[in-house]
């Protein structure tokens, strides 16, 4: 039935009671239903449509996006539709909106129209809570205890250089235990998070022989003390039980190589005449760079480099470390390298700020492997010995081998 019927007179033929009109088939009793006279039955509501209510309310949908139909008004005509209560949602712009005002005062109270027209809140009426004050933005800081790492580092620079201008012999003893205690803080954290036991007895003292061979017997006697030492680590192992014996004897000639052979080449150069002045220019080469990559990477630093290997070097802490790198290796070559020029050393300076990146960028790889942010904890402000050995055991070879090219053996 259409909901317009509703209210409206009856027509001819109108299943009505037999007491108030004709039924259907039977002859017409008289006007009593054509006289306005005649008392109707009480109107029923009128009911809107689906397709009314979309109209009336603009065909609103709910709030989650379902496109269901949403009623916006009331759905019978005796019943009246409620005030909405006051919100604080949020303004388009993000901030909460102005809580609604009560009603004004009313006239005659002229403190009240004063504070009214003001905004003040009126006495009795709780006011909004005060919004709250916003965040000072943090302070950039930096990852390392700045003055730790500068004491030590001052402290290790004053040993080194005292030993490598004063006796030759007294620096290759610092560049063993150096060794020593690099193999040592490896092999323990290997043992330690992946069950790696790599012979610590037969690598501490093939290492230190290692430097010492170097810097006696020139490359030769490092490599045959490199071969020596992968050999001990070998015949050391078969005293336990074969389980492991493959990863354990890989893990070791691996530390071999990785530590006290790459550090031999540091012993090679310090053979030269010019010796400490090439183990000086290696050292300060690779410090500098070290620092112009942090400081310009904590300043400026934006684009991640390798973020799945080392998420805080940068690209731009790369540039800084080039830079610096050419700029100290231009003057040392020209001052402190004999027949050194300082194109040379535009040259040696990038090659240092590519080798020590990498070299840091793979003791980063091996720390993420191993699951420690540090191999030890020696050194106050810069973890352990192989912290700081990451970036000079790649590069010293590197240095050697262009000092080699450059200006000779010496």
């Amino acid at each position: 039935m259409n909901d317009s019927s509703w209210g409206a007179p009856p027509q001819a033929g109108y299943w009505g009671p037999p007491e108030m009109g004709p039924v259907q088939g039977r002859p017409e009793a008289g006007p009593a239903y054509d006289e306005p006279e005649v008392q109707q039955t009480r109107p029923m509501p009128v009911v809107p449509d689906v397709t009314d209510v979309q109209t009336a309310a603009g065909a609103d949908q709910d709030q989650y996006g379902t496109g269901a139909t949403r009623l916006s008004g009331p759905l019978f005509r005796d019943e009246m539709p409620q005030e909405p209560m006051p919100s604080a949602a949020p303004s388009p712009s993000g901030e909460p909106s102005e809580p609604p005002r009560h009603a004004a005062p009313q006239a005659g109270d002229q403190g009240a129209q004063q504070a009214w027209d003001q905004g003040a809140p009126l006495a009795g009426v709780p006011s909004a809570p005060p919004a709250a004050p916003a965040a000072a933005p943090q302070k950039k800081r930096a990852g390392r205890d700045l003055r730790a790492a500068i004491g030590v580092g001052v402290g290790l620079g004053a040993v080194i250089i005292a030993s490598l201008f004063i006796v030759k012999a007294v620096f290759i003893g610092v560049i063993a235990i150096a060794v020593v205690v690099g193999l040592w803080e490896l092999t323990a954290r290997l043992q330690e998070r992946k069950q790696i036991k790599a012979p610590l007895v037969p690598l501490a003292v093939g290492g230190a022989a290692m430097v010492v061979a170097g810097y006696v017997r020139g490359a030769e006697g490092a490599w045959v003390a490199m071969a020596l030492t992968a050999l001990a680590v070998l015949v050391w192992r078969m005293t336990e039980p074969p389980e492991g014996y493959l990863k354990d004897v890989t893990a070791g000639v691996f530390a071999a190589f990785y530590v006290p052979f790459l550090a031999t080449f540091v012993a090679l150069m310090l053979t030269a005449d010019d010796g400490p002045q090439r183990v000086l220019t290696f050292l300060l080469l690779t410090v500098v760079s070290d620092t112009g990559a942090y400081a310009v990477g904590w300043r400026f630093g934006k684009h991640k480099l390798a973020p799945r290997i080392s998420p805080g070097k940068t690209r731009e802490g790369l540039l800084g470390a080039v830079s610096f790198a050419m700029v100290a290796g231009a003057l040392c070559m020209q001052f402190l390298i004999d027949d050194g020029t300082w194109w040379q050393g535009l040259l040696l300076g990038l090659a240092v700020a590519a080798s020590a990146t990498l070299g840091d960028l793979g003791e980063s790889m091996i720390k993420r492997d191993l699951g420690i942010k540090d191999m030890g904890t020696l050194l106050p402000g810069h973890g352990g010995i192989m912290d700081r050995l990451d970036s000079l055991l790649p590069t010293a070879p590197v240095v050697w081998l262009l000092f080699v090219v450059f200006v000779g053996t010496g």
